[in-house]
């Protein structure tokens, strides 16, 4: 105890000095930037390259330059190579700086030769980070230089924290490597976990990891994207289809390895440093550390039944179509006693096919469903057998269509029906968790009205599994809602790009959306890796009461926010001004030199 007071006298008094020499003692001290006076000069950059064994990328021309004349990278073939490539998750996925959504990079190369095109809105220099030792040097960088530090895998964050110009972005991409364990042992501990796991690279995805698992005939709880990455995923909660079974992502971690702002890289389980373990599952990404390594609990592949179900008007104008929804959405927590998965789309003007190899418009009900531990599609209809016979003897006109199908394993049913949906434009998103409550306490007419107003969805990936899941070291750090919550409403609006008007607009319009849903469950909150930055109290909506014990661990792993992102745990004491970070506490050195006296 006594050596680690003095330890922490020492970094108290070493973050001191450097802090009163950046002038941190001012006003709105800002993070060192491209062209200003503490950015490092070249020679520091090559010895930093040097040191990570020439890791170190200068990204030049962003990706979109290959279609604009005058940048040095023009390429009129690899433009149309790339413009066909710029609605994938992989394209974006597999580049050093780009992501998945253009406004978090401010739109400042898009392959349109028509828009202008820098490199702005990017990082000013990535590390290919395929070790531990990778990420500490990265991370020790920008400490001692004041430089923001970001965090990229995929690029699958709907909140854009894993993107900052001018930044140091650490690239775990290729952090990836897999290892099955009968059972497990975790590091530091005096027992044995006696069930199946695999341990994985920080940056290995989903897709690769449920294809080599189903060869063991394992599967894991991982969103329904391929390329969506272990270290993003987990460290927002991580919802599933398959979470109505199994709880959500993060609650089936069992060990992480991380490297700390300050560092150090440490293995965090229930059995030593648990406060990080805990903050690591559902606390958020890019916040307490660098996820590595991870050991995950596997399953038994499951057999299922699944498919397409939807209970439609024709007439997209017939004045009952809200009410009926409002009825559907009612008895979600009925599918969920019946331990039904999916997703729900609700609708005022869906596109489908008409039967004639065409296409017609829909009002309605739309939605994709899972059960598992079957192989029988009658299992399937007989679930659904009261909902519809209460749609057609209340609305007659009502179309109920049903196209199921067995999988022998859920690999098998992945592989079809993985999320291939495309990317590469400007998107805002909201959410929030509904319980029992939420749908049931309002008649059909009321509740039809809410979702017609949200003009969104609503995700059964809540459920038993979530609600009574027991993860290592007794629970996590995601909002508590999860726990009661039936199911993930999500809303989202596209707008266009270099468009301030449309910017502001969008996020409007995604918090119109959204608050009918928070007025439905005031004691509520929302699913952080798929919400927006402008979210209303976010800090509470995000992590509910578990917020002020993140805020501690925050404070005690990166005293110096060297890892800074929004809407992230403790990053009040800084905001953007244009692309520069900046302090927004004045008394902040006074702070600190009163904390290091009080120590001594």
């Amino acid at each position: 105890m006594r050596a680690f007071a003095y330890q922490t006298i020492l970094v108290s008094s070493l973050a001191l000095a450097r802090s009163e020499a950046r002038g941190d003692d001012h006003h709105g001290a800002c993070k060192a930037f491209p062209g200003t006076p503490t950015w490092p000069p070249e020679e520091t950059w090559t010895k930093f390259n040097q040191s990570t064994g020439g890791k170190l990328i200068k990204p030049g021309a962003p990706p979109g330059a290959v279609c604009h004349p005058g940048q040095p990278t023009f390429d009129a073939d690899q433009c149309a190579i790339v413009t066909a490539a710029w609605g994938t998750y992989d394209f974006h996925a597999s580049n050093p700086v780009s992501n998945m959504w253009q406004q978090f990079n401010n739109d400042t190369c898009l392959v349109n030769p028509d828009y202008p095109c820098s490199g702005e809105g990017y990082p000013a220099y990535v590390v290919n980070a395929t070790t531990a030792k990778d990420v500490r040097l990265s991370l020790e960088f920008a400490r001692k230089h004041n430089i923001r530090a970001v965090v990229k895998s995929s690029g699958h964050d709907f909140q854009g924290r894993s993107q900052a110009p001018g930044a140091l972005s650490i690239w775990v991409h290729h952090m990836q490597s897999y290892k099955t364990q009968e059972v497990f042992k975790p590091t530091g501990c005096n027992f044995t976990i006696d069930a199946p796991a695999v341990t994985v690279g920080g940056g290995s995805e989903v897709g690769p990891i449920v294809d080599k698992l189903a060869e063991i005939n394992q599967t894991i709880v991982g969103g329904t994207s391929r390329s969506v990455s272990v270290g993003g995923y987990l460290s927002g909660g991580g919802h599933s289809i398959l979470g109505p079974r199994y709880g959500l992502g993060a609650d089936s971690v069992l060990e992480v390895e991380v490297v700390t702002p300050t560092g150090d890289i440490v293995t965090a389980n229930e059995c030593q440093n648990e406060d990080l373990f805990w903050a690591m599952r559902g606390g958020g990404g890019s916040t307490f550390g660098v996820m590595t390594s991870v050991t995950i609990a596997t399953h038994p592949t499951p057999k299922l039944v699944a498919g397409i179900i939807g209970i439609l008007s024709l007439d997209i104008s017939a004045p009952w179509v809200w009410d009926m929804i409002g009825y559907i959405a009612s008895q979600l927590p009925y599918l969920m006693s019946k331990e039904v998965s999916g997703y729900a789309f609700f609708s005022g003007n869906l596109t489908g096919p008409d039967g004639n190899n065409g296409t017609a418009s829909f009002a309605g009900m739309g939605g994709e469903y899972m059960i598992l531990d079957t192989q029988d599609i009658n299992d399937m209809q007989a679930i659904w057998d009261p909902i519809i016979a209460h749609v057609n003897k209340t609305w007659p006109d009502a179309l109920v269509a049903i196209d199921v199908n067995p999988y022998p394993s859920f690999k098998a049913w992945f592989d079809l029906w993985y999320d291939k949906d495309t990317t590469g434009y400007d998107q805002y998103v909201g959410s929030r968790l509904l319980d029992k409550k939420a749908l049931t306490s309002l008649d059909s007419v009321a509740l039809g009205q809410v979702f017609k107003k949200t003009k969104g969805s609503a995700y059964l990936v809540a459920g038993k599994g979530v609600q009574n899941a027991k993860p290592r070291g007794g629970s996590i750090s995601v909002s508590p809602s999860w726990r009661k919550a039936v199911v993930h409403a999500v809303n989202g609006h596209a707008f266009l790009p270099l468009n301030a008007t449309a910017r502001a607009e969008a996020l409007a319009i995604v918090d119109d959306r959204t608050e009918p849903l928070r007025q439905l469950a005031p004691d509520m909150g929302a699913y952080v890796n798929e919400n927006n930055p402008s979210e209303p109290d976010w800090q509470h909506t995000f992590w509910g009461e578990n917020y002020e014990r993140l805020l501690q661990i925050k404070r005690a792993v990166d005293p110096e926010d060297v890892l800074w992102c929004h809407p992230c745990v403790g990053n009040e004491r800084w905001e953007q001004k244009g692309y520069r970070l900046c302090r927004v506490d004045e008394n902040y050195t006074t702070q600190a030199r009163q904390r290091y006296f009080m120590g001594v």
